[in-house]
């Protein structure tokens, strides 16, 4: 693989090329990955993939147009050709007041933090295939009278290079690892599907793989039997598999270009209270070893942990240039940047910090009520808030969990679940967004 220089210089040969054919500013981001995984099922192997690519991305700018584009072909010649095509292509664009690259004076400057991304590991097919079956077993073992559909172990290394045309050039490598199982479990005609999964960024921090099989495997085997439920006006409890979904539409909401284009559903909600009190919402890029963590955001600007909600209170949007400029605001280091396109805006290591309320009380105060543990759908109205989500998961009586249940349907408006949630005290950092169990009072049920 190649190191991160030579990623860097890749990708400023090519913002030098854009600038020799008549861009006036330019930024290319260059990523080359190499990944394999592992399939098996039933104790046999089922697959084996290996997949290698090196991309380059390139926007330029013209005066106030703008175009991206991106090639695998990096030889000279398709080089040269992709430079003039990307200069004719800015030439032809719209004007836009917002475009440009991220202001010179905020590029991050010196030495990048070290965040531990890279343990450097390349494991060979039969070490993943001995995960990938060790998952299975796991599985096949919670599940006695289950069916497996199969389990997987994964390992993949990338190298990220991105460089301006205005001051900037870094990169940055990444390992990550990751293992898989589904299971089926009951009655044929009436079997039921879960899964378990794990992700790391160095394979010693991968959990057990038995731990993640039997994971899969107790999920699948505790829906079986699942039927229908009365619906009704109750609190909902979202399991920390899932709640952090909750918090994928917050980020949604807070992004700078919905809020430029007047499309969120907190347009006017800076600086009020949109949580209740006592929650705190934190972006955090420097997590060592985190599964999103970066030194740098998309654009070449520095990065720091940022307290999105405190004490329940909406501190900040989440901006990029472009979004910045319209709003007339700064950048907060937020952007994102994919190889065939111009930067976004996202996070990286999203979390709600955990309440004080064991999961077990949360779930005790309510008489009756539901814990869901799947939603189905994409029912979020980013505009006005409205939330529709098909789901399943468990009845809640007198305080007790007592039957899997499924085929229903929660509702409510963001603004007023976000007012109502409580967390309990169990985050567990397992993802790239997290949060504890959170229970919302008062919404809709429905059987489908």
């Amino acid at each position: 693989m190649l190191t991160t220089s030579q990623a860097t210089d890749a990708a400023h040969r090519i913002v030098e090329r854009a600038r020799a054919a008549g861009a006036d500013a330019a930024d290319a981001l260059f990523v080359a990955d190499a990944s394999t995984a592992v399939h098996v099922r039933d104790g046999a192997l089922e697959d084996v993939g290996r997949s290698e690519s090196a991309e380059l991305g390139l926007r330029l700018f013209v005066g106030k147009r703008s175009a991206s584009v991106s090639t695998s072909d990096l030889s000279d010649d398709a080089l040269d050709t992709l430079v003039e095509r990307a200069v004719a292509m800015a030439k032809l664009a719209p004007e836009d007041p917002w475009a440009g690259l991220a202001p010179a004076e905020r590029l991050l400057h010196g030495t990048p933090p070290d965040l531990d991304l890279d343990d450097g590991g390349d494991p060979a097919p039969d070490v993943l295939k001995t995960r990938a079956l060790a998952v299975e077993e796991g599985a096949r073992a919670a599940a006695a009278a289950g069916k497996s559909d199969g389990a997987s172990a994964s390992a993949s290394r990338v190298v990220i290079g991105l460089a301006t045309s205005h001051g900037f050039a870094g990169g940055y490598t990444l390992s990550s690892y990751g293992q898989s199982a589904t299971m089926l479990a009951g009655p044929a005609g009436a079997m039921e599907r879960d899964y378990a999964s794990h992700s790391a960024r160095h394979q010693s921090q991968l959990e057990a793989a038995e731990a993640t099989g039997r994971l899969a495997g107790e999920r699948a085997t505790a829906r079986v039997g699942s039927g229908r439920i009365a619906g009704g006006a109750m609190p909902v409890v979202f399991d920390r598999r899932l709640s952090g979904g909750l918090l994928g539409s917050l980020l949604g909401a807070i992004a700078g270009p919905a809020i430029a284009r007047r499309t969120s559903f907190l347009l006017d909600a800076m600086g009020t209270r949109i949580f209740p009190a006592g929650i705190t919402v934190v972006d955090d890029p420097h997590r060592p070893r985190g599964l999103r963590s970066r030194p740098f955001d998309g654009e070449g600007l520095p990065v720091s942990p940022t307290e999105i909600v405190t004490d329940g209170m909406l501190e900040t949007w989440l901006l990029d240039s472009a979004s910045a400029r319209q709003l007339g605001l700064e950048p907060t280091g937020h952007a994102t940047r994919g190889v065939g396109s111009g930067p976004g805006v996202g996070s990286t290591n999203l979390y709600m910090a955990a309440g004080h309320i064991p999961r077990d009380t949360l779930i005790g105060e309510i008489d009756r009520g539901v814990l869901v543990i799947e939603t189905i759908g994409h029912g979020i109205n980013g505009v006005t808030g409205d939330y529709s989500m098909g789901a399943a998961g468990f009845l809640i009586e007198n305080g007790e969990i007592t039957r899997p249940v499924s085929e229903f349907t929660i509702a409510g408006n963001l603004k007023a679940m976000f007012a109502a949630i409580t967390p309990a005290n169990d985050l567990e950092f397992r993802g790239s967004v997290n949060a504890p169990t959170l229970r919302i009072d008062g919404m809709t049920v429905a059987s489908a």
